[in-house]
Parts: C-alpha cells; sequence; structure tokens
C-alpha cells in the first residue's frame, strides 16, 4: 500500500512535526553544501525516534551537487558522500535513495549518458546487497535525466535504477504530459513527491498545496495504482506564500484531500 509523508529535517523538531500531522513517513534531503558525515552521526537518535514514534525513513536524497567533473571523470568525492547516503539508508531500514546526474557542456550528450551510467552503476551496485534501491529525481536542478528521451537511454541501459517522480517538474519544465509519462514509466518509479503547482499562460506563479493546484491528482493517482505503486508519497510544501500557520494549514488540506485517494485495509 501507498504511505502518505513528507519532507522534514532529521531532527527530533521534524519528526515531532510530521507526527503531530499523523504521518507514518519521513523524508530527508541532504542537498549540495551538507556534509552527510553529520547525517550518519546522528543515526542513533534518528533511529530512537523513528522508533518511539513509529515514523518511518521513507526515502533520502541529495540534490544539486555535481557528480561529474568538467574532464568527464567521476567526482570520487561525491561518490563518496552518496555512498555514505546510502550506508545511512541501510541503517535506518530506508528504502531508497535518489540523486541526479550533471551535465557537462565540455562533452558529448553520448559522453554524459555513458558517464552517468557508470556513476549510478557504482550506486546501484553498492545499495543492492543493503537492499537500498536507487532512483533519479525528474527535477532539472543540477540533473540532466529528466525527461523521457534521457529515461529511455539511462534506464534502458540499467534496469535496476528507478525514479523519483514530481509532477510539477515535468508541468513547470514543459517536458511534456505528466499522466503520459506516468502511464509509461509508472512501474519505474521507487519514490513520489505530491507537491502542487499553478501555471497560467504559462508562466508559473506558485506552488500552493497539493489540492490547490493544476495537477489532475485523481488521475494521477489511478495511474499509480495502475503501475502497481506500493512507496512512499511524500509532500512537498514548496512556496514562500504558504508559511507558518497558513503553511500548516496547507499541509493538513493536502493531507485529508490525498488521504482520500490512499487505500487501506
Amino acid at each position: 500500500m501507498m504511505t502518505l509523508g513528507m519532507i522534514e529535517n532529521s531532527t527530533e523538531a521534524g519528526f515531532n512535526k510530521v507526527a503531530g500531522f499523523g504521518l507514518k513517513s519521513i523524508e530527508f534531503c541532504y542537498n549540495v553544501g551538507e556534509d552527510p558525515s553529520e547525517l550518519l552521526a546522528n543515526t542513533s537518535d534518528i533511529k530512537k525516534w523513528s522508533s518511539e514514534k513509529e515514523i518511518k525513513v521513507g526515502a533520502v536524497g541529495r540534490w544539486g551537487t555535481d557528480k561529474i567533473a568538467d574532464d568527464g571523470s567521476i567526482i570520487q568525492e561525491e561518490l563518496k558522500a552518496s555512498r555514505m547516503l546510502i550506508d545511512f539508508c541501510a541503517d535506518v531500514g530506508c528504502p531508497v535513495f535518489n540523486t541526479g546526474v550533471n551535465y557537462v557542456e565540455a562533452i558529448s550528450f553520448a559522453d554524459n549518458c555513458n558517464i552517468a551510467i557508470d556513476f549510478l552503476s557504482e550506486l546501484i551496485n553498492y545499495g543492492k546487497d543493503k537492499n537500498v534501491k536507487i532512483a533519479v529525481y525528474n527535477c532539472n536542478w543540477n540533473n540532466f535525466i529528466r525527461t523521457p528521451e534521457v529515461w529511455k537511454i539511462i534506464l534502458g541501459k540499467l534496469p535496476e535504477l528507478g525514479l523519483k517522480y514530481d509532477p510539477s517538474h515535468c508541468i513547470n519544465g514543459k517536458s511534456g504530459d505528466y499522466l503520459a509519462e506516468l502511464a509509461e514509466w509508472g512501474k519505474r518509479i521507487y519514490h513520489f513527491h505530491i507537491k502542487g503547482t499553478i501555471n497560467v499562460n504559462g508562466k508559473h506563479l506558485d506552488d500552493p498545496p497539493a489540492g490547490l493546484d493544476i495537477t489532475n491528482w485523481g488521475a494521477v493517482m489511478g495511474c499509480l495504482y495502475a503501475a502497481g505503486y506500493k512507496g512512499m508519497l511524500s509532500i512537498e510544501p514548496h512556496s514562500n506564500v504558504w508559511q507558518d500557520e497558513l503553511g500548516d494549514w496547507g499541509i493538513r488540506y493536502t493531507i485529508d484531500y490525498i488521504s482520500r485517494m490512499v487505500f487501506t485495509k
């Protein structure tokens, strides 16, 4: 069954916030500029909070970092950082590590694909014995593996690689039809973000709570059921408008809205 959760900080306050919303899953994003060793140092506390509050760590992600150097080689320091986060996932029982791969302008598209495959293969092989799956996010934040044209090459070569999918990136990036992407690639989705967005006359307006936006969430959920998706549905608050009390109300609105589409026994 799908599990509704949200992105929050890897602190006791973060767990308390997720628990306060009645959710049972939390996602951590440890992005560019953040040292994974700091997260690993808190592993014992995170396991304690997870157990006490009955909140599972559903995903860990690393956005925005360069994985490939300008000469087309793998940046070993970042490979090490990714492996550390996979170790963390294994230790806390998290099933998915999300990442991306930057595009290097100095080399060809084919070479970019080949080195991305090499980098992701390293992560897949490292995570395999630890029961941690690897997914690439469909966001353009220092990542070129975000459209079906590239997925056909990279995911076609790596059958164990999955997707972290967010319909808003397809809408805002104008990369295509998100329902068509879900219909074709739904079985490769390992992790899913619930984030609203509004575009008017081709211009981005805001990312309000899901259910107060232009995304056809009923059809999205229908596509996920058709694909047999059973992972985390991770709410991602992503608006400068929806903050403080309004932001908390928006999260509750989304929880109520999406929960009605989530099958429970």
